[in-house]
């Protein structure tokens, strides 16, 4: 059976996957990488190898799809397929980075809420803003990820690396999905890395926010369903 791994998020826990690990559980061996506890992207990747001594299908959404292709360039032979949801191959700017440590700041004051108000529309689109279901799951996924977690977790999503010189040397199947209404990682960062991997393919969802895997769950499930048929 197919190992597939899944990386969440920023903020996220494997209730982001949910939908797919229900549809495909049956069909592949899928396993939830750890991204707790750990300040660095590079260190979130090696202890993806270090873990697996086989080959293995890997998505990431987000901050996960940092991780993904962070694997696939420090583990090539064992990436047989990979999916990047609403991501970038960039490094963060000096802009993004001043941002991301006033969200740091911010959340040492009071009681850590994760995602508040006024941060779920960069989250999701305007339609599922009004799926009051969804918005809670958000809301308790960045509950159990805790103050601490989110700290190490934005310290490094900064640190990370442009990866877009390593997408030329990548040669297994790549599927690339964002919603039209992300607002945290735009269309036209999909766009860049498809045009850099060798072998992509692109999919933009109409109508669909950041958190693509809950807002799209079936979309979702055809790309990952289509990228375990590939292998």
């Amino acid at each position: 059976m197919i190992k597939l791994i899944l990386v969440p998020g920023l903020l996220c826990t494997r209730e982001l996957f949910k939908n797919q690990i229900y549809a495909l559980e049956n069909i592949c061996d899928i396993e939830i990488a750890n991204t707790l506890g750990m300040s660095s992207i590079l260190d979130m990747a090696q202890n993806i190898v270090r873990n697996e001594s086989s080959e293995f299908v890997i998505c990431g959404l987000s901050m996960g799809g940092y991780v993904a292709q962070m694997v696939a360039h420090l583990a090539p032979e064992k990436v047989i397929a990979m999916g990047l949801l609403s991501t970038s191959g960039r490094a963060d700017t000096e802009e993004k980075k001043k941002q991301r440590r006033a969200l740091i700041e911010l959340s040492k004051l009071g009681k850590f809420k994760g995602v508040t108000p006024r941060l779920l529309p960069s989250l999701l689109s305007t339609k599922a803003l009004r799926n009051d279901s969804l918005v809670q799951s958000v809301i308790e996924m960045a509950a159990d990820v805790g103050q601490a977690n989110f700290t190490l977790q934005q310290e490094a999503i900064m640190g990370r690396p442009d990866f877009r010189p390593f997408a030329q040397d990548a040669n297994m199947p790549v599927e690339i999905l964002v919603g039209n209404e992300d607002q945290l990682t735009p269309t036209y960062l999909s766009e860049e890395l498809d045009s850099l991997f060798c072998d992509s393919n692109l999919t933009i969802l109409p109508d669909v926010g950041h958190l693509t895997s809950m807002e799209a769950p079936d979309q979702v499930t055809d790309v990952l369903t289509k990228l375990i048929s590939l292998v």
